[in-house]
């Protein structure tokens, strides 16, 4: 049985969900003021293995992931660029979608615009005001969340240390700073100059950052959902607004599992504008990588363990995911046009591969069992019966991973 680290808890679980065979799945997706780098794509990627993983366990699964396509950082780039909002954030969705499918990801069942969901953010808000849970101050709408009880209960915040002065925080986002000890915003009244606007029961304005999942989540979700996904980031502020948001307007739980993937460094450093080491897909294409050993590398660290991105790990990666693809080439050679039989090579490579994956998605422990396997193999002696149904099981086990055919 699969078993999750689950934030809220800070444990590892058994995976369950409400609706038995089905899952619910919301990832965190683009903010598209940008385009995404290799950081960003290693959260996406094993948000994908995840789905993938449940797929192959049986599961149907429905999955979402939100685009941020409206927040400050959008404004001031499409400012900055000469540019609209719109047309800045559409190029990089375009983009987007474009490496996702290079690095051979599932296009989610849903990718809404917060654009998209400005209907449902207001609605969210319209009940938080009723509730007396936001509030309007200087043509902005605020969330207080003094007025939840519960309130950081996913990243375990101390709320005895909350200040009982009231403070406001206007920006969607605060780099740098964990927590924002006050009221966050919900809604952005628009300034005279701002293009981004929407004219609502509400007056002129955008939702915030904050409100945005929620709104996305109600839309396409009527029920708890089975997981979700985001980067570690997202643990500090953003999760627990969000949550606070959606479980105060919906008589039920947001999620079951909450799942956050950690950081990729390079070479020992956070990837920064300011460093000036990020690192975009096709860089590292232009170093002679496959996209299937990029998707590798991105993978082949835990997901909640820091990745160092380094020349050598990432040509170490590469060199045991062409070896093993050289030697499945030479099984399905063997194997010809034979029809499938089982063996108990196949059966171990299936028991290898789900012992790894159950524990909390363990991608290297399954590709590097996989590849042992495959290394002590003798081709030339196996019968191309058996060859074949090697290869079938390995077809199955790449439905999810994604790098070997």
């Amino acid at each position: 049985m699969l078993k999750l680290y689950n934030t809220f808890g800070r444990r590892v679980e058994p995976f369950r969900t409400d609706k038995g065979k089905q899952a619910a799945i919301f990832t965190c997706g683009p903010s598209v003021y940008q385009r995404a780098h290799i950081g960003n794509f290693r959260t996406f990627l094993y948000e994908d293995i995840l789905a993938r993983y449940l797929i192959y366990s049986g599961y149907a699964v429905d999955r979402g992931m939100a685009v941020t396509d409206i927040e400050d950082k959008a404004v001031t780039e499409a400012e900055k660029r000469r540019t609209t909002v719109k047309e800045l954030t559409d190029r990089n969705i375009s983009q987007f979608i474009d490496e996702m499918k290079l690095l051979r990801m599932k296009i989610p069942d849903y990718m809404p615009r917060a654009s998209e969901c400005v209907d449902e953010a207001v609605w969210i808000i319209r009940q938080l005001l009723d509730k007396k849970i936001a509030y309007a101050h200087g043509g902005n709408i605020y969330f207080d969340p003094l007025r939840v009880r519960g309130f950081g209960k996913l990243f375990g915040l101390d709320m005895s240390q909350w200040p009982k002065k009231k403070r406001r925080f206007h920006k969607d986002t605060y780099p740098g700073i964990q927590w924002n000890y006050g009221d966050f915003i919900l809604w952005h009244g628009c300034e005279i100059s701002e293009k981004a606007c929407w004219d609502t029961v509400l007056g002129e304005g955008r939702p915030s950052w904050n409100v945005q999942d929620p709104s996305m989540v109600m839309k396409h979700f009527d029920r708890t959902l089975s997981v979700f996904c985001g980067g570690i980031d997202n643990l500090y502020r953003h999760h627990d607004y969000s949550l606070a948001i959606l479980e105060s307007v919906r008589p039920y739980p947001m999620a079951r599992f909450w799942l956050h993937g950690a950081h990729l460094h390079v070479d020992g450093q956070k990837m920064s504008k300011s460093t000036g080491n990020i690192l975009y897909t096709d860089m590292l294409m232009k170093k002679g990588h496959t996209p299937q050993e990029i998707r590798l590398f991105l993978m082949y660290g835990h997901y909640r363990e820091k990745l160092n991105y380094c020349g050598i790990a990432m040509k170490a990666v590469a060199e045991k995911l062409q070896d093993l693809r050289k030697r499945v080439a030479g099984i399905k050679r063997r194997a010809g046009t034979s029809r499938p039989a089982e063996t108990r090579t196949s059966a171990d490579l299936k028991r290898s591969f789900v012992s790894a994956m159950d524990n909390d998605m363990q991608v290297k422990e399954a590709f590097d069992g996989i590849k042992n396997m495959v290394d002590a193999l003798d081709v030339k002696t196996l019968v191309p019966s058996h060859a074949a149904g090697i290869i079938r099981t390995l077809e199955g086990i790449d439905d999810v991973l994604q790098v070997i055919f």
